[in-house]
């Protein structure tokens, strides 16, 4: 799951990322709207974690462009305004959900995720192929029944290459996707997390490599 969080309190943005990041997110920030909105055409976000006061361009405009847009994005409004009209007059401009300030970060979580949940063309909930199992939103995993006890990181990876099969995915598509704008692109992390689950996986090898190519899960 992709999320951008767009939050001009710098010392929150930091906090609100680093726990999503911790909960298996790729996490995108920005202190304003402008630059929220170049984000917005430049990549896909699953949800946006919106404040409403921002510069440049205020929060209630971004979210009427967000609603207005083809891809339709998620929108989680994150804000100090917490009486009921403001709520109303949130969700009349487009937002999903909404949530005041101060709040409890474990809802916060539960809500981003129902969010996803609920984004149109969303894949099915369980994914299946070659004897593997993975419910995304549960990050569990089996092949054959068997549990697989996968990471945060290597289920996400999982989710990728299984929503795409029998499709190729290449490194750069799996660090835009699972991973976020502070991984290097020139690390090996890729390479890594797939050594560690095609192990996971076991026998008989269902991961592919096409150099030049990518990954792609054998069917």
């Amino acid at each position: 799951m992709r999320v951008l969080v767009v939050e001009d309190a710098r010392p929150l943005a930091e906090i609100l990322a680093e726990g999503l990041r911790d909960q298996g997110m790729a996490v995108d920030v920005v202190h304003d709207g402008i630059e929220a909105a170049v984000r917005l055409d430049a990549h896909a976000y699953d949800v946006v974690v919106l404040d409403r006061d921002l510069p440049g361009i205020h929060g209630d405009a971004l979210c009427r462009m967000i609603a207005a847009g083809e891809d339709r994005v998620m929108v989680l409004m994150l804000t100090a305004a917490g009486t009921p009209g403001d709520r109303v007059s949130g969700l009349v401009l487009g937002a999903d959900d909404y949530l005041a300030k101060p709040f409890h970060f474990p809802e916060l979580v539960l809500r981003i995720r129902s969010l996803a949940r609920r984004r149109p063309r969303a894949p099915a909930r369980t994914l299946r192929a070659a004897g593997i199992e993975l419910d995304p939103m549960r990050r569990s995993a089996t092949r054959d029944g068997a549990p697989l006890g996968l990471s945060v990181k290597e289920c996400a990876v999982l989710e990728a290459l299984l929503d795409a099969s029998p499709g190729f995915m290449s490194a750069e598509d799996l660090l835009e996707r699972v991973w976020d704008e502070n991984a290097d692109p020139f690390t090996n992390t890729v390479a890594v997390t797939i050594s560690r689950l095609r192990r996971k996986l076991g026998d008989p090898a269902v991961i592919t490599t096409v150099p030049g190519v990518g990954y792609r899960i054998a069917t």
